[in-house]
């Protein structure tokens, strides 16, 4: 057996096993890391499918692109088709496919790296960075943005990078990061830094061609906008790129986004070393030494960081993106390292990283995340879990007229993308019980009340009536 096919059956080993995690926690996993992957997703996509959903402000102000959660609508309507319209399936399966996004990211920083320079064993190195360390691990299968934006990212810049590049991976790698853009604006950095390298390198007729490309799809992102977002009041330019403008306006110039918290520039730093400590050091590393054979890469992912360690508010998922690049350096820097010292101990000792960040993951803590930080001990895994899961209980009663859930706020919860009943949903103990415009409980445990099922600390509670009152005055706002 040749070296060729032992890497691609190393490959399809590294990534299987990276699927097969990441599908684990899409049907283990009932727990929410940020308000996001429900209502910038599911619940809009919920909404457009079935009719009825809580609406965050962006989707009333048009500061959210309908990308996303079109792309969770269309496999929300695929398993609806297919009959698998109960909350329980069509979250696991919609979960399942973000899984598989990111086990596809995983492939895809192996193209990267060998197309940038890195030999087949630490090219492999770097698919296994990423496919099975903590960070792209927890965030995996979650229906973010950034999981979203990260698969065409890095299958884009591996084909625009490949020298010498083909004219149709030319026209496909700029395809693919354009669609990362209307995932998430901030892939724009990454366009904008393809068309300055091939400036650079005064290749004036391949970015020509990639620029004209990504004209195209920027049209799109504005005609998608101009569709959805027209009639929304104060619409500059007709709604075309509405949610763009919106989007900048408010974390850029307005800094409102700093009201969610903020953190200093080394925050990214410091949570990627304590989240996956092991493998964290040689991704540097190996980064900062790829300079000489991947400068390109190593400059997107520089100013990438960078940008994003200079605003305010700061999470970790933001870096999911540039993993991908980071972990494709480290493969490059690591070989140039290994081949100047004529050593083969250092791939060794990046597999021992890897593993130990692999092993590590379950014991993964809301302080390591650098979220949630009263609650730093905590485990991160399936965080309002119980609540979600008192939901689904909540949706299987026939009788059920009306929900309030005092455990959590509603946007800490899954609203109607796992209730899946269009029955006024409460929280926080509003309105109160006299109303009667809710029959159903998520409360503590302890209640006195009719138990109909049990999580943990908490309860789903049965009150002592089968109708509910008409809420006129009930809001499809999401409080």
């Amino acid at each position: 057996m040749g070296s060729a096919q032992r890497a691609r059956f190393a490959l399809i080993g590294i990534v299987g096993l990276g699927a097969w995690l990441r599908l684990w926690v899409a049907f283990t996993d009932e727990g929410i890391y940020w308000p996001d992957e429900i209502y910038q997703s599911f619940e809009p996509a919920h909404r457009l499918v079935f009719g009825y959903g809580m609406v965050a402000w962006e989707f009333v102000d048009g500061a959210r692109n309908w990308a996303l959660p079109g792309w969770v609508a269309l496999w929300l309507k695929v398993f609806a088709t297919l009959g698998l319209d109960a909350p329980a399936q069509y979250i696991h399966g919609v979960k399942a496919v973000f899984a598989l996004m990111g086990a596809g990211t995983a492939w895809g920083v192996y193209k990267l790296a060998r197309n940038v320079g890195a030999p087949r064993h630490w090219a492999l190195l770097g698919a296994a960075g990423f496919a099975l360390t903590a960070v792209p691990l927890y965030f995996g299968a979650r229906a973010m943005s950034e999981s979203a934006a990260a698969l065409p990212a890095v299958w884009g810049l591996a084909l625009l990078l490949k020298s010498p590049p083909s004219r149709r991976g030319l026209l496909a790698g700029a395809s693919l990061l354009g669609l990362a853009v209307l995932f998430r604006l901030q892939m724009g950095l990454f366009c904008a830094g393809i068309l300055l390298l091939f400036a650079l390198r005064r290749q004036w007729r391949v970015m020509a061609q990639v620029g004209g490309v990504l004209l195209v799809w920027a049209f799109i992102f504005g005609l998608l906008d101009r569709l959805t977002w027209h009639d929304v009041p104060g619409a500059a330019f007709g709604g075309w790129f509405e949610s763009a403008v919106k989007y900048l306006r408010f974390n850029l110039i307005e800094g409102k986004a700093a009201g969610w918290g903020t953190s200093p520039w080394y925050f990214y730093l410091g949570r990627l070393f304590t989240a996956m400590p092991a493998v964290a050091v040689p991704m540097f590393v190996g980064a900062a030494l790829s300079y000489r054979r991947a400068g390109a890469l190593l400059a997107l992912a520089f100013v990438f960081f960078a940008l994003h360690s200079w605003v305010p508010h700061k999470e970790l998922r933001f870096m999911v993106p540039v993993l991908p690049l980071l972990f494709a350096c480290m493969a490059v820097g690591g070989a140039a390292l290994e081949s100047k010292l004529s050593t083969w101990l250092f791939a060794p000792g990046v597999a021992v990283t890897v593993l130990i960040s692999l092993v590590s993951t379950p014991q993964l803590t809301m302080g390591q995340l650098g979220i949630y930080l009263e609650r730093r001990t905590d485990s991160a895994w399936n965080d309002f879990g119980a609540v979600n899961r008192l939901m689904l209980a909540a949706n299987a009663q026939p009788d059920l007229c009306g929900l309030r859930v005092d455990a959590a706020h509603l946007a800490w919860t899954g609203g109607y993308t796992y209730l899946h009943r269009n029955v006024p949903l409460y929280h926080l103990g509003q309105p109160p019980l006299e109303s009667r415009y809710f029959n159903y409980v998520v409360t503590r445990a302890g209640s006195g009340g009719q138990v109909v099922a049990r999580e943990g600390a908490l309860e789903l509670v049965k009150l002592p009536w089968a109708q509910c009152q008409r809420d006129a005055a009930y809001s499809w706002r999401l409080p």
